[in-house]
């Protein structure tokens, strides 16, 4: 929340020197000290502080946790003052916590379209316990020199103050920058104070305990706190007692107040001059036109730099005048005066209503967000207020490369003017469909962009929220389903012919491979990825990747053929252990391209041989490299901080000079394919890297055969090192075994070492640390691929050496399906999935319970602190082992009602939360994948 500082606790008081030099006396200033003790403790009851979950993106915020001040106004009605950016512009949930520490729900009533301040309201009948404060305000009372308390929370727990002195009145509104709010056509108050701030929504009081002012923000290069004035503020709250509406209007103007000196130079005549001088002696000087949004009612009728002389036959010099005759016309016409380059001219305007130019509903699709464009943004923009504002991008717009800010202008051929335009437009898309979106962006409001958007109906709801006053809340209607999808006819596309003979053999068995993730799961951040893809079953349509093109099995696959075809592919396999993942298409779909299964050679290249790495750029146009193998080397990557899939047990080939920009294949001297060159990821310092190395086509094979069959790849579930033998002899391998190690691979003269084990498999329970590998049912094994295929059984026999003593171990093996994550669960905000291999392989995670993946901003589990990383091992003391049972012990729990959790973070430390569910806007619902695919359904 902006500017929400923490303020100095308790009440400092002050010694005047007088006299001689040393002499200190303490009159005065000491009753005064008192006075201001007295007045703090009789107001304190009064001022809450806030907790607010800013549920979405909207306008000029973003959805997140935070927390302010507020004061009670009317105790009675149970109406709190603080910030319209406390009280956000769009959907919110908030709590008061009064000095007692009792807690009450709070409802957004009112919210200044321009102005700095918005209103909450509670159930008076809720308090049990404390009778508040209510403070009156008196704005009035504000004046330069006057000593101030800003009345605050320190952190949202203890009630602090900050000493001040109002030091200017008439200061301009505070600049927080392009696309943020901003407050305007309104003077400021300065403050002169010790530090720069106070909590957003403090009430500013005088010595009499009453509200001078309203706390708005502060200066980060000075000691000065800005205050919202509180004459528009006093009117809101006397029509909000009195159940009227609070009409507020503009001309869509920005008026700034400029001094006599500079209207001179603007060309204000000297009668006019004289004339306001005589009506107010005090003034010194007058209203300029400063900014005109673009198509509005003063655009063409005001200009820039004109002088505001009169409003309906009345001198207006100032603000407040001024907002009093617009407010006061909402839907009518003004008649204004001005001077314009020394000429009278008088003008009639019609005065808009700032409440149908300021957004209070929104659309919601493909985890997207948006809504007409508002006066704000429009001023920062300098367009017309039309258009439909993108505050979140999400997964669809996000996905087209369209960033927070942009305004969408038309989809297709038809103009988007509102969202009422956008929401006709989504109706006519069915899942998948693509649409052709024009924008603009907010660096670049004067250049139109054409991107296409793939609409999405299957991972996110569609749906459209309009705030309700009466409530606080905004409640959602789902849009239209939209049409059916239409089957995809197939086309054709051809190979460009290559001169070289390896490019002509392998073109026609590369395509590119786009993957979009929808969510954050299995410790996986990013969303979008694209990398070169090998055909290897034209039968079945399969093509093999990295996992880091697709690293899970949730999103959406779609192939590209020739640089000129593309289809929708599906995620086939997704390799448990290793660096592969297969994804498929309908042959049927690209009719009579050209495609051919890869020729895999499974020999492993001899060092020094020439090779040759071919694949893709992004845009679809090859790229050939000649190389040669260095040598063959294990994989030895970080382990990762997120949790994330990463390489182990696996020897690559490694190039002299290899391309690392691209990933591909890399082909012997006829074209045969000896590795999938491909991209490893990885972590270091919280930072993602990524290496690019060679898989043996053996390993291709054996991806391919899996996914033909949907077979189970059968593992001992451990990490292993190599290590030479000299050091296998000084941990006490025998003479023996080292001769027998020899004969066995004369090439490498290693031994396979144990790292660590995958927690909750039998080799966990059985093996340990530092064992080395002897044999397996009787045969040495020292490489890690001839450990993956002599343990592809249900049990095998180890023999290891462990503290100089070789042991036998009947291990079972663990089959591992490939299929990875098939369902996950959005519960009050967070991401739950079920525990997945990489935790129990890199930190021996067990897999027990259930695992939060990722928190949305604003939402009860941000809120509440339920973060990802942490497994939920208990609801309300009931154990929790797996989603099934997590499911069936939060169903049907009320709006609101409080759940306790126990979880445990992947060091097995134990966290108690308690969390209050929001059903409003983060209801729950599941993500599955069946025989129909993936689809999304409530979870009662």
């Amino acid at each position: 929340m902006r500017f929400l500082y923490k303020l100095l606790a308790g009440v400092w008081a002050g010694f005047v020197v007088s006299g001689p030099i040393g002499v200190i006396a303490a009159p005065a200033v000491e009753s005064d000290s008192q006075a201001w003790r007295g007045t703090l403790e009789r107001i304190s009851t009064g001022v809450v502080s806030i907790k607010i979950d800013s549920t979405r993106a909207f306008d000029t915020e973003w959805n997140q946790s935070s927390q302010a001040t507020g004061f009670v106004v009317d105790a009675e009605r149970g109406l709190i003052l603080t910030n319209r950016h406390v009280v956000t512009p769009g959907p919110v949930r908030a709590e008061a916590l009064f000095t007692n520490q009792e807690e009450v729900e709070l409802a957004a009533v009112y919210r200044d379209p321009v102005h700095d301040f918005g209103f909450y309201q509670y159930d008076p009948s809720k308090l049990r316990y404390i009778e508040p404060a209510e403070l009156s305000l008196e704005p009035e009372s504000a004046k330069v020199g006057r000593e101030i308390r800003v009345v605050g929370n320190d952190a949202g727990e203890q009630l602090s103050f900050l000493s001040g002195t109002i030091a200017r009145l008439r200061r301009p509104a505070p600049d927080y920058g392009r696309g943020h709010y901003n407050d305007f056509n309104t003077y400021y108050l300065q403050a002169a104070s010790g530090t720069s701030g106070g909590s957003s929504g403090s009430p500013v009081v005088d010595i009499a305990g009453n509200v001078v002012a309203l706390n708005a923000g502060a200066s980060s290069h000075a000691a000065s706190s800005f205050f919202l004035p509180l004459d528009r503020v006093q009117r809101a709250l006397d029509l909000i007692q009195a159940g009227a509406p609070v009409s507020r209007g503009t001309l869509a103007t920005v008026f700034r107040h400029q001094a006599f000196d500079e209207l001179r130079r603007l060309g204000l005549r000297e009668e006019t001059e004289g004339a306001i001088r005589q009506q107010f002696p005090k003034q010194t000087g007058m209203l300029v036109v400063e900014e005109i949004i673009p198509g509005a009612v003063a655009d063409g009728v005001l200009k820039v730099g004109d002088i505001l002389v009169q409003a309906n036959g009345d001198y207006v010099t100032d603000f407040v005048p001024l907002e009093t005759i617009l407010d006061g016309h909402v839907g009518k016409t003004v008649a204004l005066t001005i001077e314009r380059n020394g000429d009278v001219l008088g003008i009639d305007i019609d005065v808009l209503d700032l409440h149908e130019i300021t957004p209070m509903e929104y659309i919601e699709f493909g985890d997207s967000l948006v809504h007409n464009l508002s006066y704000q943004q429009a001023r920062h923009l300098n367009k017309g207020i039309e258009g439909v504002y993108v505050a979140n991008p999400g997964y669809v717009l996000g996905n087209a490369g369209m960033g927070r800010g942009s305004v969408i202008v038309a989809v297709d051929d038809q103009a988007i003017e509102t969202i009422d335009d956008f929401e006709t437009a989504l109706a006519g898309l069915a899942d998948r469909d693509r649409a052709a979106v024009r924008f603009y962006s907010f660096e670049d409001s004067v250049t139109t962009k054409l991107q296409t958007i793939i609409m999405d109906r299957r991972w996110f709801p569609v749906q459209r929220c309009r705030r309700d006053d009466t409530t606080g809340l905004w409640p959602c209607h789902a849009l239209d389903p939209g049409p059916p999808a239409e089957p995809a006819e197939p086309a054709t596309a051809s190979f460009v012919q290559h001169r070289d003979r390896r490019m002509q053999a392998i073109a026609p068995s590369l395509v590119m491979v786009n993957y979009d993730m929808p969510y954050t799961l299995s410790g996986i951040s990013e969303r979008r990825y694209y990398g070169t893809g090998l055909i290897v079953d034209t039968e079945q349509g399969l093509v093999i990747v990295d996992r880091n093109t697709v690293p899970e099995a949730m999103g959406d696959v779609r192939i590209t053929f020739a640089g000129e075809l593309e289809v929708v592919g599906n995620v086939k396999y997704i390799h448990p252990t290793h660096n592969i993942a297969v994804v498929s298409y309908d042959p049927e779909l690209i009719g009579d391209t050209p495609v051919r299964a890869a020729k895999l050679n499974t020999r492993i290249p001899d060092p020094g041989e020439k090779l040759w790495v071919i694949g893709l750029y992004s845009d679809n146009k090859p790229v050939y490299q000649a190389s040669e193998l260095a040598s063959i080397e294990p994989v030895n990557l970080p382990l990762s901080r997120t949790m994330r899939f990463r390489e182990a047990n696996l020897d690559t080939l490694d190039l002299i000079n290899a391309p690392e920009n691209i990933d591909g294949v890399i082909v012997d001297s006829k074209g045969a394919v000896v590795a999938k060159w491909s991209s490893f990821a990885f972590e270091i310092g919280g930072e993602l890297h990524q290496e690019n190395r060679g898989i043996p086509s053996e390993m291709l094979v054996e991806a391919r055969d899996l996914a033909r069959d949907a077979g189970q790849l059968h593992s001992i579930e451990v990490e292993w090192r190599q290590l030479p033998l000299s050091t296998a002899r000084n941990l006490g391998l025998d003479a023996e075994w080292v001769k027998r190690l020899q004969v066995h691979d004369p090439e490498r003269r290693q031994i396979l070492s144990v790292v660590r084990t995958v927690a909750g498999s039998p080799a966990a329970q059985k093996l340990q640390t530092g064992d080395l590998l002897l044999s397996i049912d009787g045969t040495p094994a020292t490489r890690f691929r001839e450990v993956e295929r002599a343990v592809q059984r249900d049990a095998v026999d180890l023999q290891v050496l462990r503290n100089g003593k070789a042991e036998s171990i009947s291990l079972a093996t663990v089959a591992l399906d490939g299929q990875g994550v098939r369902r996950a669960t959005m519960w009050a905000g967070a991401l739950l999935q079920a525990p997945y291999r990489d935790m129990a392989a890199q930190r021996a995670v067990e897999p027990y319970g259930v695992y939060v993946s990722f928190f949305a901003y604003g939402s009860p589990a941000s809120r509440f602190g339920l973060y990802a990383g942490r497994r939920i091992i208990e609801v309300d003391g009931i154990a929790t082992p797996d989603m099934d049972r997590f499911l069936e012990i939060v169903a049907n729990r009320a709006d609101r009602e409080s759940v306790r959790l126990t979880t445990v973070t992947w060091n097995n430390a134990v966290d108690v939360l308690t969390l209050k569910l929001d059903q409003t806007y983060w209801p729950a619902y599941e993500i599955l994948y069946d025989s129909e695919g993936w689809h999304r359904t409530a979870v009662d």
